[in-house]
């Protein structure tokens, strides 16, 4: 009798969550459906038959890609870093990576122009050394997208890795693993779904960037610039037709992502 009381009032709890969480639910799908419902499938078809269009959606895929590797690259031993160091000045260096965040994105962009731009010290002369150039360049997208996606990157690999239990590290420090040997055949496996996690909300941030990457580099022109493009030029009709174009190959792409993540996490489970 007990244990049904508890059935009772835990499958309340779930409801209860389930009726409050719904509205946010209907709150991110309605609009979505609204885009969906007003399109005329010609209407779709020809906007989908524009080179432009194609290559725009090509561009932010691809761009967001990169930025989702850099950020691995570079991402993932800086949240190492921060959860396995006691170094001083570690907060402040938490807060630096979350500044992104909080900074509206037109700000972002005017900063990195300043400093990637022509005129600025790594756009311009050190650019030209390295043969390195942002301003109108995919260079320039992808270093536009990975200022604002970065943090989410690095804070859910940092989650991944305190969620490592230390004392499974000094087991295989034990039986004769080094320092490299550790990170790479204990910890990060374990820390994983954590850093996939990180990888494809970079890629998410990423591919919706507008502000930042239209400053920088308005050319070649992503997904969200030619959308913008398309609403000035020829209005409300082509610009939703595309960004449903655009919805529609980011959700394929989500659920792609998302059935390879939990198929990983079924072999990791019957590997153990």
């Amino acid at each position: 009798m007990a244990e049904r009381l508890r059935r009772a009032r835990g499958s309340g709890v779930v409801l209860t969550c389930w009726l409050v969480g719904s509205v946010l639910l209907a709150f991110i799908v309605v609009p979505l459906l609204g885009l969906a419902a007003v399109q005329p499938v010609r209407n779709l078809v020809r906007v989908a038959a524009m080179p432009d269009v194609r290559l725009a959606i090509w561009l932010s895929l691809l761009a967001a890609f990169l930025t989702a590797g850099c950020a691995a690259i570079l991402g993932v031993p800086l949240a190492y870093v921060l959860a396995r160091g006691t170094f001083g000045g570690r907060d402040v260096v938490a807060a630096i990576v979350d500044l992104p965040l909080a900074v509206p994105h037109t700000v972002a962009g005017i900063a990195l122009l300043i400093v990637l731009g022509r005129q600025g010290p790594i756009g311009g002369p050190i650019g030209e050394v390295l043969g390195l150039r942002f301003w109108g360049t995919l260079a320039g997208v992808v270093a536009g997208m990975l200022f604002v996606s970065a943090p989410y990157a690095v804070n859910a690999a940092q989650i991944g890795f305190e969620a490592v239990d230390p004392r499974l590290e000094k087991v295989a420090r034990t039986l004769g693993m080094g320092p490299w040997g550790v990170l790479l055949h204990v910890t990060l496996p374990l820390a994983w779904p954590g850093i996939m996690t990180g990888l494809t909300l970079t890629y998410a941030r990423a591919i919706s960037e507008f502000a930042a990457v239209a400053i920088l580099a308005y050319y070649p022109m992503t997904a969200p610039v030619k959308i913008y493009e398309m609403f000035l030029q020829f209005g409300l009709e082509d610009a939703s037709a595309m960004a449903l174009l655009m919805l529609l190959v980011t959700l394929a792409l989500f659920i792609l992502f998302r059935g390879l993540a939990r198929r990983r996490a079924r072999f990791a489970g019957a590997g153990r």
